[in-house]
């Protein structure tokens, strides 16, 4: 019999859904874990983080940015891969048991509030993730644990190369057309 990711019922459109699905979880005694980003260009530190993260409970929750909530945190260049993207490709990872999608008008601390974590996870490279806000969200979750970036380059950075790349390509092409329209030019 083949298994499936059932992602019909591991993937929740808003919040408050996945709170009602919470329930039964919560009178088994599972562990709710709970991490949150945009997950833009999955790569191998993204899954590593997430196998990291469900090791400290039984069930792990990602909040995922929606395309327009993307944007706003990381410019009108975000996201790379749309969220239907994002989000099928978190529900394929094995350690993850639920994605819900982070909208425009959640602010960051919403998801927090409303599932109440037993442990939530963050990371040092989150910059709107910082202590004050730790502490502000402290008493919705059993505990916080901040992980160290498990990647040695970041999407942004990734971005940024790829960019970088194909500017100086650009540049390379612009200079040799500039050559042999000034050598036509003086040839004339």
């Amino acid at each position: 019999m083949k298994k499936t990711t059932k992602i019909n019922r591991r993937y929740f459109k808003s919040i408050d859904s996945l709170i009602k699905s919470l329930e039964k979880a919560r009178t088994s005694h599972k562990r709710v874990v709970l991490t949150q980003g945009v997950y833009d260009l999955i790569h191998e530190g993204h899954a590593k983080y997430l196998e990291i993260a469900k090791s400290h409970g039984d069930l792990l929750i990602v909040g995922i940015d929606s395309d327009k909530l993307t944007k706003l945190r990381k410019g009108n260049n975000r996201p790379i891969v749309p969220q239907k993207e994002r989000i099928d490709m978190l529900l394929h990872l094995r350690h993850v048991d639920a994605v819900v999608l982070r909208d425009i008008k959640d602010d960051i601390g919403d998801l927090i509030r409303k599932v109440r974590p037993d442990v939530l996870i963050t990371s040092t490279s989150t910059k709107d993730f910082s202590e004050q806000l730790i502490r502000e969200y402290s008493p919705y979750c059993g505990e916080i644990i901040t992980l160290p970036p498990q990647s040695i380059t970041s999407t942004t950075a990734r971005i940024r190369d790829l960019t970088i790349e194909g500017a100086e390509s650009l540049a390379v092409e612009i200079n040799k057309l500039t050559t042999e329209f000034i050598e036509r030019i003086r040839n004339a």
